[in-house]
């Protein structure tokens, strides 16, 4: 019997055999490596008990000039200031509108909650926000404080019926249908708030953006009505009724007549004649196929709506509905005068907080506020504040106004623009000769993605270039140099400034500039880029955390559209690690003492405790095999003597699972394991004590070692375990 020192090589290797990577580690998750051996990450928990609507990509953290610590909190619905754990809605205002203000109200079973608003030109999409007000009449039975009230009343808009009309739920049912105001003289007031944006990528306005292949939740519709299975040659086709109701408004009704394109399942057929409920059809129209239907089916009209905006697109085609672009709403906000801010909704315009106004107030179109304002830019991808300069720096912005008089850009967005405002004056754009203000493009690439400020410089990627951007003073300002040629970059969050270096994550690699562009050295570059969703890419997005030298990458999974996993990259001790949790922003320590990140509706401090929100977090790292002979020959493991330190666990007595598993051949599959046994500290005074040895019967030629944390309270470092080894045979 022989005592053999397991000593593993730090850091995970995914991108080898296993057996190849002998000595080293081959999964893991929610461990870290720290002076080269592995060990739990730091816990998390709630930071505060509210929360917020939507999905919050984008963190900003600041401290105004009195003191007060805001954290800038941007989700796919709305934006938000937290301070003193209480999120402040300050989401900008599209439109108000207060003439000609209607409701209407229906009894059908199941929808007397849901009123239809009228109003002209709302603008409005799905899911976009509303607050009504000056409502001081009921509508249908159903109370006007339950509309607005005088005061005003926030709802989310469930369904958009055309674009003078949209659907709420004010949760008080109705109790008749009825159609005018819910005012005893003059109108209430609709405020809107800027549209929201998308929390799943869709490919522009067609797939994903409506039902599929171009279909309308607002046709009119009626079900097949033969007694039977309606049959795939059969051109009469019996309806429930040829005057169905339209679903957005149950009062109205239209009626079926010859050339109404129909849509059954998959197949569209054309009206040629109506008698009463009995339409005699044209099967198999637009290049569908005829088949055989089941009594009941829902029979949709495709083109022949009273509105044409309920009509189908096309078979195959865009849906007909309004989605604002491809890409999840994503912001961009920066620090200004110590303590306002300008955001930026991607591919949106530019709004400001004033701090001066309070929590309480909503954050404002630039081109709103007070002072001569000259070509301030109206629509833009990303902004920043320059901290050595204080310009305001626009990246894919629309171009200058035609003169000095206009007040906005011209409204025409050129991916590849950069425009900068005079310094210390966010509303001079138009560049003059005294002014500081100016332009200039990029010239490499089709779109700019991302911009990262280092100490000295910011750098500005496009989808195949890196360039630096520097303050060179009057008269150019700013000037601009290519560093890098044919780059990708994974999404406009993907790219993270570490002091002088930038790392960032590509569509197939990892790179950092330091004053040149490397590719890094990426042992798991496999396991992550082979499992990532590359159409939700514009969810990645990275998080620095400096007290263990550490960049992290969240990312959406091939199994799913939201971020579940993360690739931690060390770089201080050039290790790579990775593992599963769900966090959709990051924030690094520096303001507030922790990290802060985001997931569900929730705020997380980082890096406290080792527990999942005050539940046990299961933690481990698992070996490649380790060979304990020449490898002709079967061993027989009968001991393990565990070297591991629970040094800042929070319980009395913290435990970790010790795993063998054991393989006759680098082809086959694990042939036995023992997992019964754990290792478990009894004392840490004079000196630690644990558990001393582990009592197991396992027999093969290689051998897996898995340390396991499923308990809660406990923090662990795996050292270099011996097991007590009897040679067994080659049989």
């Amino acid at each position: 019997m022989t005592l053999n020192k397991i000593t593993f090589q730090p850091g995970i290797v995914s991108d080898i055999t296993p057996f190849s990577n002998q000595g080293g580690f081959t999964d893991g998750d929610k461990i870290r490596f720290r002076v080269g051996a592995p060990e739990k990450i730091g816990g998390w928990e709630k930071y505060s008990p509210n929360t917020y609507l939507g999905s919050a990509r984008r963190l900003l953290n600041w401290v105004a000039l009195d003191g007060s610590d805001f954290l800038g909190v941007g989700t796919h619905l709305k934006y938000y200031i937290e301070e003193g754990q209480t999120f402040n809605d300050i989401t900008p205002i599209r439109k108000t509108i207060n003439t000609n203000v209607t409701f209407t109200t229906n009894t059908t079973s199941g929808t007397e909650s849901q009123v239809i608003v009228n109003a002209d030109a709302h603008g409005a999409n799905e899911n976009d926000f509303v607050t009504i007000s000056n409502a001081d009449a009921a509508i249908g039975g159903i109370p006007a404080s339950a509309i607005g009230g005088t005061s005003g009343k926030e709802h989310q808009i469930i369904e958009i019926v055309s674009s003078n009309k949209f659907k709420i739920d004010v949760g008080s049912n109705a109790t008749g249908a009825a159609t005018g105001a819910a005012k005893s003289s003059g109108s209430v007031e609709l405020v809107f708030q800027i549209n929201v944006g998308l929390d799943v990528t869709v490919g522009g306005t067609g797939w994903g953006a409506g039902q599929w292949s171009g279909t309308t939740t607002n046709a009119a519709a009626t079900t097949i009505s033969e007694g039977g299975t309606y049959s795939n040659s059969d051109t009469t086709l019996s309806v429930a009724s040829s005057n169905p109701a339209i679903p957005a408004d149950v009062a109205t009704t239209h009626q079926i007549v010859a050339t109404d394109l129909l849509l059954i399942d998959n197949e569209l057929v054309t009206v040629t004649n109506v008698s009463t409920n009995d339409l005699t059809v044209t099967r198999a129209s637009s290049g569908t196929t005829a088949a055989s239907h089941a009594d009941g089916s829902v029979v949709r009209l495709a083109v022949g709506n009273a509105d044409s905006a309920n009509d189908f697109v096309g078979w195959g085609n865009a849906a007909s509905v309004t989605v604002p672009g491809a890409q999840i709403r994503t912001w961009s906000h920066d620090n200004i005068f110590g303590e306002d801010i300008i955001i930026n909704p991607r591919d949106g315009g530019l709004f400001y907080w004033d701090k001066t106004n309070g929590t309480g107030t909503r954050a404002v179109q630039l081109n709103t506020r007070a002072g001569t304002k000259t070509s301030i830019p109206t629509i833009a991808k990303q902004v920043i504040i320059s901290d050595q300069d204080g310009h305001l720096i626009v990246f894919g912005c629309d171009g200058l106004g035609s003169g000095l008089t206009d007040e906005n850009g011209n409204g025409i967005q050129d991916p590849l623009l950069i425009r900068f405002s005079s310094q210390e004056n966010p509303l001079d754009f138009f560049p003059t000769t005294t002014n500081t203000a100016g332009d200039l493009r990029l010239g490499g690439g089709s779109e700019f993605v991302q911009a990262v400020e280092t100490k000295e410089q910011i750098l500005v990627f496009t989808d195949k270039t890196l360039t630096g951007m520097r303050f060179i003073g009057p008269p150019f300002t700013f000037g601009l140099k290519e560093l890098s040629k044919n780059i990708t970059i994974m999404s406009s969050a993907s790219a993270i400034a570490v002091d002088d270096s930038v790392y960032w994550m590509g569509l197939d690699n990892f790179y950092v500039y330091n004053g040149a562009t490397q590719q890094l050295q990426c042992t798991v570059k496999d396991k992550i880029f082979t499992d990532l969703n590359l159409e939700e890419r514009s969810k990645v997005h990275a998080g620095l955390n400096t007290e263990f030298s550490e960049v992290w990458w969240f990312y959406p999974s091939s199994s799913g559209t939201e971020i579940d996993k993360y690739v931690i990259f060390n770089y201080l001790e050039n290790l790579w690690y990775f593992g599963t949790l769900a966090r959709q922003a990051w924030i690094d320590r520096g303001i507030r003492p922790l990290p802060i990140a985001t997931g569900g509706q929730n705020l997380f401090n980082h890096e406290t405790g080792f527990d999942d929100d005050g539940s046990a977090m299961t933690s481990f790292v698992e070996s490649a095999p380790v060979p304990l002979s020449d490898g002709s020959r079967m061993n027989f493991v009968n001991r393990i003597i565990p070297d591991v330190t629970f040094t800042g666990s929070t319980v009395t007595n913290p435990s970790v699972d010790f795993i063998l598993k054991s393989r006759t051949h680098s082809g086959s599959g694990f042939t036995q394991t023992d997992s019964s046994n754990t290792t478990t500290r009894s004392a840490t005074t004079p000196v630690e004590a644990h558990t001393e040895k582990l009592d197991v019967r396992v027999r093969g030629r290689t051998f897996s070692l898995r340390v396991e944390s499923t308990t809660i309270g406990t923090k662990f470092k795996l050292g270099s375990p011996q097991l007590y080894i009897v040679p067994d045979g080659r049989r």
